[in-house]
């Protein structure tokens, strides 16, 4: 069953690591997939560029060395990467990989079971990689559908940030944890999580680097907002753990001496409240999870917090696959009901395949910060 003309060739969006150590980007004509019969075909009409795309679409490469070619509807990029680098890279040398870890679009051909069949027509939201393409095919079993009236740029972002951030409150539970910490906080998932604390009443320590990200947060209603380049941030930081009593924390920064820091913190935090004084320090556990890696520079820790710690990483997958396919149903459930709400995202600019690739496109959303997020829609004309 098909709803339009679907053409053989589309294009994909390609990250290839060459053997003598650059980085080319380009676009690809590939066949338009065909559905098998529990399968439909996608027309991709909005994808994110999240951090976890980052990774894969930039390898990172020096983008500032970085040099267009190719020609206006087909450009290409490349970029110089580091030796060093080319050594963590070495399983993907030579090989043109699609990019983008999810998307949503309008489902134009099904196969033949109900279940596909059912979905004509309809706007879903898919998560499966390759999502920088303007056509892909996904079992009917794996697409979410969106609510009546959600567009795909709506649902582009049902997955990746709001399950992450479901998880961090999921993982502080069945951890044992009442309130929780995170870093980078003014980004699209921290707001998500912003918003979900405030709504399931659960305190939260948000931490940002700048004063506008703090007033962001505040005006949405967040009561905890740390600036970490305040000279007063420690002090503040502590002020916040004693007042939530969060002894979790996820880091988005990952390099330099954030982690160490909250590990202090929360230290502080529990002394504060402590009946008695042990040389050991509080045996309360304090626990800073690193889910992402902002800051590319070591992981800095200044032991001053007792022996009950631990700093570890986390990721989105492992936790799903231990709460299983019921509890992450649910998830996904709650974000369809919320979706315009709890867990709306916001995107600075929505480009095509052709205009991702400008370096004025890439020098904004290649930075590791918050801001600066785009949307590539596969199918919008240039």
């Amino acid at each position: 069953m098909t709803t339009t003309n679907i053409p053989d060739k589309a294009l994909q969006l390609r990250s290839l690591v060459t053997q003598d150590g650059r980085l080319e980007l380009s676009l690809a004509d590939v066949d338009v997939p065909q559905p098998g019969p529990d399968e439909v075909l996608v027309r991709v009409e909005a994808s994110p560029i999240n951090p976890s795309d980052q990774g894969l679409l930039l390898a990172m490469a020096d983008l500032a060395s970085a040099k267009a070619g190719g020609t206006a509807d087909r450009p290409t990029v490349t970029a110089p990467i580091s030796p060093a680098v080319m050594k963590a890279l070495a399983g993907r040398v030579g090989e043109s990989m699609p990019v983008g870890n999810e998307g949503a679009g309008v489902v134009v051909k099904t196969g033949d079971s109900a279940q596909a069949r059912a979905l004509l027509g309809k706007t879903v939201a898919i998560l499966g990689g390759a999502m920088y393409s303007q056509y892909r095919c996904m079992k009917a079993a794996q697409c979410l559908v969106l609510p009546e009236g959600a567009t795909a740029a709506d649902g582009a972002s049902c997955f990746v940030n709001p399950l992450t951030a479901l998880g961090m409150v999921g993982t502080m539970r069945l951890e044992g944890h009442k309130a929780l910490v995170h870093t980078a906080a003014a980004s699209n998932l921290g707001q998500m999580l912003n918003r979900i604390c405030i709504n399931d009443g659960i305190g939260l320590v948000n931490i940002v680097r700048r004063q506008d990200q703090a007033d962001l947060l505040k005006a949405q209603g967040a009561v905890h907002v740390c600036n970490s380049s305040s000279p007063d941030f420690m002090k503040e930081l502590t002020a916040a753990l004693i007042a939530t009593g969060a002894t979790i924390a996820f880091d988005a920064i990952g390099g330099g001496k954030l982690a160490g820091q909250i590990l202090a913190g929360m230290e502080a935090a529990a002394n504060a409240t402590a009946k008695e004084y042990s040389r050991y320090g509080s045996t309360v556990h304090k626990q800073v999870y690193i889910y992402g890696g902002l800051d590319r520079a070591p992981t800095e820790i200044s032991r001053s917090f007792g022996m009950a710690w631990g700093v570890g990483g986390w990721l989105l997958m492992p936790f799903l696959q231990k709460i299983g396919n019921a509890e992450a149903q649910k998830l996904r459930e709650r974000v369809v009901r919320e979706l315009k709400t709890t867990f709306a995202s916001h995107y600075d600019r929505e480009v095509s395949l052709a205009q991702a690739l400008s370096l004025e496109a890439i020098a904004v959303y290649g930075k590791a910060g918050t801001g600066g997020k785009y949307l590539i829609n596969p199918n919008k004309a240039d």
